[in-house]
């Protein structure tokens, strides 16, 4: 499952191929689409939730109250289950899924940050990171990903930064699952499911607030 981007996806995976999927982009009701999405999926294969061995979730980089969601979730069915929990990085699984679609290296990713920024990472190909993600401005990384394609919601909205920009626009929980698959047969450790914020939430305590207490 992913909540890092607008999408909420969700996907079963029997170690293989996926075997059912689902995906829905809003923004704003990640918490209320999630579990009816889980619910839906687990339907649509004819399984039920003890049937799943392990969760896959994007980690990120997303903005902070959509990606907990996600995380949240994953720890929470974790947990009752008693199975495993494997984080990836949410642009691995739009590069991932990039390659599965033809696209060739080297690339960029960029996703939605919003405040008229992107997360971002570079690419050799669809399974290979070329340093860590961040977060800056499209105008900021314009001349170093230049001649790039960049694949993403971030070529989307900011067309004159990216001209050669690439799907799928959003992540989708089938690559996630499908590149967790590949590397744990791989015998490579995936990440710990903690969240990649990359920066501080837009909620926050204000500054010399006063603490009233009672005497």
């Amino acid at each position: 499952m992913d909540t890092a981007t607008p999408a909420v996806t969700v996907a079963l995976h029997d170690g293989a191929s996926v075997i059912a999927s689902s995906g829905q982009v809003d923004a704003r009701r990640h918490g209320e689409l999630l579990l009816p999405a889980v619910d839906r999926v687990l339907a649509e294969a004819g399984v039920k939730l003890d049937a799943v061995t392990g969760v896959v979730v994007g980690v990120g980089p997303g903005p902070y109250t959509g990606l907990r969601v996600g995380l949240v979730t994953a720890a929470t069915f974790g947990s009752a289950l008693a199975v495993p929990v494997h984080g990836i990085c949410t642009l691995d699984g739009l590069a991932y899924a990039a390659g599965q679609d033809g696209l060739e290296g080297p690339f960029a990713v960029a996703t939605d940050a919003r405040r008229k920024e992107v997360y971002w990472a570079r690419y050799e190909d669809a399974l290979t990171r070329t340093g860590d993600p961040a977060v800056d401005r499209p105008a900021d990384i314009a001349e170093a990903l230049a001649g790039l394609p960049v694949v993403g919601q971030g070529a989307v909205l900011y067309p004159d930064a990216f001209p050669d920009g690439r799907g799928p626009e959003h992540v989708a929980a089938g690559a996630l699952a499908a590149l967790a698959a590949e590397r744990l047969a791989a015998g490579q450790e995936l990440l710990e499911p903690q969240p990649l914020y990359l920066r501080r939430p837009d909620a926050q305590v204000p500054k010399n607030y006063k603490v009233v207490t009672p005497k």
